[in-house]
């Protein structure tokens, strides 16, 4: 763990030396104060010696200066470390993201993944600061203070050795107590972030359904986890502080009482006992410097282990060696291909397929909710992969293939459809950051989403709101399609994506596609037979497995499934939006 958030520091190396060296040279001058204070009362007041209270003296005041000076530092170069190796875990942590297969992706939750890269790098950041500072400065301060009381007087340094090893012991205890807790609340903070997410994007649902107290109650109650949890936790870490100043009294009574018998017996000087009752304050209060370091590590100690969990994540699909780089054409081939999402499952989502998809052909994939329409195109761009069998794309399995070649060369419109804070240009160049305004236009001719961008009071220039939330369903699909569209891909793929517009509109795009890109082999997923029954051909899935080819006549003459289908589509009324549903 340390070794993966070791390599975080980088360029922030030289200022993570540079904090501690200067911390350390603040706690030398720290020390030597007192030591200079008892001189002056020693050898200075009680003598009468001016010349020696004011040599003495002005060392006081430049020793006050250079910690000045080297506490001021240690705190610039902390807070440059610090905020430079949260900016690298974050970073570090949403590059490793983003190599993420649909597996990885799986693993973590979308609240659990933003937690780690708001809250949990957070936590990291002021530990790492007080490690920099606190942690080099409070033992070093405590080690210098304890060995210069010895120098002093080792019959009195002894108390403070025995309140130092008390004083350990009971916040070592506390510490273990409270890490159990701390542990779990960053699982709430978890349920908490979740929450906020999904009721903040399915705020229209929330309010159609009038589920606003539902929603309320769900968020108090995950925030009320959060406050018991973080109660528990501070309960325990707040019972260091009662046990501290009891031991800061202790000491000052105890050293009052022996200093003054050690005086009186011309055993101990009056300067020697104010330089130990200063050492007792520091060294006491080093100790409680600590206490707050441990309680701010055994916070992050949790946070760490969750960044980490994301850092050494090893994405389940990787680039060969030695990749091909070219897709000569868009032909597919699915050969006895069995996939599972979890090797250890019993049964397989996809059994055994075999598939031969020609170059340009037009398919069509029909099938019940749960049939594996999705997970079986899903394996031809390499979201996930085979657990058996091969899939080939332009002769070739498309394991052998560079990813960001394969997948720009099989553009996917998944089932949801995702748009972007910007503009409809810079939405579309998602496709091809470097597509003219004609080539954009061209695309959204294909997807029939110029006729409703036309009508915007900017056009190509309209913002979108974040999630696309200014645009009706039918045009976000339009708009998804024609920025697949602009990969000019040798595969498309079409995941249900034209299930929110109306059939006149869906039909008015295959024929677009069929004219326009003959070339490029469409696969079509729909829930809709009108939407696939010009296909070249027509793959019926049921459970896992291909239960039928071929044209629409064929599979009317032989599959009972897709008959069934088609049966009970088009009996009675014909489709309410044929005409045009969105018009």
């Amino acid at each position: 763990m340390l070794k993966t958030l070791g390599k975080q520091i980088k360029e922030f190396t030289k200022d993570s030396i540079m904090t501690p060296c200067f911390m350390i040279l603040e706690v030398l001058m720290e020390t030597l104060i007192p030591l200079l204070m008892g001189s002056i009362i020693n050898e200075g007041v009680e003598a009468g010696n001016m010349r020696h209270i004011y040599l003495m003296g002005g060392a006081m005041v430049v020793a006050a200066l250079v910690s000045l000076f080297a506490g001021a530092m240690g705190g610039k170069y902390g807070a440059k470390a610090s905020t430079g190796f949260a900016k690298n875990l974050r970073e570090a942590m949403f590059e490793k993201i983003q190599t993420f297969s649909f597996a990885n992706i799986d693993k973590f939750s979308t609240a659990g993944l933003v937690t780690r890269l708001t809250t949990d790098v957070s936590n990291l950041q002021n530990a790492y600061q007080m490690i920099l500072r606190m942690c080099i400065r409070a033992p070093f301060s405590l080690i210098a203070a304890m060995a210069a009381s010895f120098f002093v007087s080792a019959r009195i340094a002894t108390i403070y050795l025995v309140a130092v090893l008390i004083l350990g012991t009971i916040l070592i205890i506390i510490m273990k107590c409270a890490m159990k807790y701390f542990s779990h609340l960053f699982e709430k903070y978890d349920a908490l972030n979740e929450s906020t997410q999904e009721n903040i994007n399915a705020a229209r649902v929330v309010k159609a359904y009038v589920r606003e107290d539902y929603e309320i109650g769900k968020f108090k109650k995950a925030s009320g986890d959060v406050y018991d949890l973080g109660v528990k936790a501070e309960k325990m870490v707040i019972l260091n502080s009662p046990f501290m100043q009891a031991t800061i009294y202790t000491c000052i009574l105890l050293i009052s009482w022996v200093g003054a018998h050690m005086i009186v017996g011309s055993e101990l000087e009056i300067g020697d006992l104010s330089t130990l009752l200063a050492y007792c304050m520091n060294i006491l209060m080093n100790l409680m410097m600590l206490s707050m370091v441990f309680v701010m590590i055994t916070m992050s100690m949790a946070s760490a282990r969750r960044i980490c969990e994301v850092l050494n994540e090893e994405t389940t699909i990787k680039n060969p060696e030695n990749p091909e780089m070219v897709v000569e054409n868009g032909s597919i081939v699915f050969d006895h291909v069995t996939f599972r999402y979890n090797e250890n499952a019993e049964t397989p989502v996809l059994d055994d397929v075999n598939l031969s998809i020609r170059s340009g052909e037009t398919i069509g994939i029909l099938g019940g909710t749960g049939s594996s329409k999705t997970s079986l195109v899903n394996l031809i761009s390499r979201l996930y992969d085979v657990s058996k069998g091969a899939v080939l794309v332009g002769g070739k399995d498309v394991r052998s293939y560079d990813l960001e070649v394969l997948r720009n060369q099989v553009s996917v419109v998944l089932q949801k459809n995702e748009l972007f804070s910007g503009t409809i240009l810079e939405n579309l160049r998602w496709g091809d950051e470097n597509a003219t305004e004609e080539e954009c236009r061209r695309a959204c001719r294909l997807a029939c989403a110029d006729e409703f961008i036309e009508k915007m009071p900017e056009g190509y220039n309209t913002y979108i709101e974040q999630g696309g939330a200014n645009v009706s369903g039918g045009q976000k699909q339009r708009l998804c399609i024609a920025r697949a569209l602009l990969k000019k891909p040798k595969v498309l793929i079409l995941d249900d994506s034209t299930s929110a517009v109306d059939t006149a509109t869906d039909a008015r795009i295959r024929k677009a596609f069929a004219e326009e890109i003959p070339d490029t082999t469409k696969l079509i997923i729909a829930q809709r037979i009108s939407s696939v029954q010009h296909a070249d051909r027509i793959i019926v899935m049921n459970e896992g497995k291909v239960d039928g080819v071929g044209t629409h006549e064929e599979l009317m003459e032989s599959n009972r499934i897709y008959r069934e289908v088609y049966e009970a589509q088009t009996s009675g009324n014909r489709d309410f939006d044929e005409n045009g549903g969105e018009n």
